[in-house]
């Protein structure tokens, strides 16, 4: 069973469920020291095409899919052969396979990889080195590898982390720093910037810049800003939203920004399957209120294809504010 991202983890400067967070901290200590022993231990394998990691420091919900998504879109845009990589999280086939929108489900392979598929030749395999193989033998001169940062396995051309840069009141991407499960961190923010070659800052669009407190915290690396942005207005009158994400509560801010009618908003587990049951719920609180259904793109993906025609999808993109400075260190690779 698939548990909600606990809210509190991105929460600093209060006591907020101290009892849960000591008792998950030695069990965090245990986490880090596997986690650095791997990256120590493993002599990354060089799968013959270029590999970008687009990866995190946290545990899910800062962006990366639409970041992966731009940067396969200005590489493409640019004349290269782009393909992209990822696990297949939430998906039964370990790969390596190109994913194929007309045959399979985000059950098989994941809904980020389903998503993408659309716009680029997306690859799923639970084994790094071998997708980028496959990638590169079906004539990929890049790989954008999604969720790489602490895969020690394929040896990577350009090592680039995206934070979510929405800082509002006691909420910070970090949260206090705990790592996973006492907090979000996958790894101690030093360790990671350490095989870090630029960090990329996402901005909701109602964000007016980056905190100056949390870009300091990157010392030396550079650092790219983008923002996400929507091509389409949220559905008009009434609306039910919900979403399965990482940060499901930030899809309800952005939506309430962009002039949503909300009425409510429901959280779910993220990559979670939507059970009968589940949408049935949604639709019947929809009606009480006379509101339409809308949900994220990632979502929509994981819907059975009888419920699609129900819910409205409501896409986003990632944008660089600085194009012309990430097409410079993409030309390098």
């Amino acid at each position: 069973m698939k548990l909600a991202t606990p809210r509190w983890w991105y929460q600093r400067g209060r006591r907020t469920m101290p009892m849960t967070r000591m008792l998950l901290t030695p069990v965090s200590w245990i986490w880090a020291a596997v986690t650095a022993r791997r990256i120590a231990t493993t002599t990354p394998a060089d799968p013959g095409v270029a590999v970008i990691s687009v990866g995190n420091f946290t545990v899910g919900g800062v962006g990366k899919t639409p970041v992966a998504r731009e940067l396969l879109r200005l590489l493409t845009a640019g004349g290269r052969k782009a393909h992209g990589l990822s696990r297949g999280y939430g998906g039964r086939l370990s790969g390596p396979l190109r994913v194929d929108p007309a045959v399979h489900t985000a059950a098989d392979v994941g809904d980020e990889p389903l998503m993408l598929a659309g716009e680029a030749p997306m690859w799923v395999s639970r084994d790094r080195v071998a997708g980028a193989r496959a990638a590169a033998e079906a004539g990929a001169e890049v790989v954008v590898m999604d969720d790489g940062h602490q895969n020690p396995s394929v040896k990577k051309a350009l090592s680039l982390v995206v934070v979510d840069g929405e800082t509002r009141g006691e909420e910070w991407p970090f949260g206090d720093g705990a790592l996973f499960p006492a907090g979000p961190m996958r790894e101690p923010l030093a360790a990671g910037l350490a095989r870090t070659d630029a960090v990329i800052v996402l901005l909701p669009a109602d964000l007016p810049q980056a905190d100056p407190k949390l870009l300091r915290l990157f010392g030396e690396t550079p650092v790219l800003i983008a923002r996400l942005v929507a091509d389409t207005a949220p559905p008009p009158g009434p609306q039910l939203g919900f979403a399965g994400i990482g940060k499901p509560w930030k899809v309800e801010r952005a939506l309430k920004a962009a002039g949503c009618d909300l009425v409510d908003f429901a959280s779910f587990p993220d990559h979670g399957a939507y059970s009968d049951s589940d949408l049935k719920a949604l639709a019947d609180l929809a009606a009480t209120h006379g509101a339409g259904l809308v949900t994220t793109e990632k979502d929509w993906v994981r819907l059975p294809p009888e419920w699609r025609a129900r819910v409205t999808s409501w896409p986003v993109q990632a944008r660089f504010e600085d194009e012309a400075a990430v097409e410079v260190m993409l030309a390098k690779v």
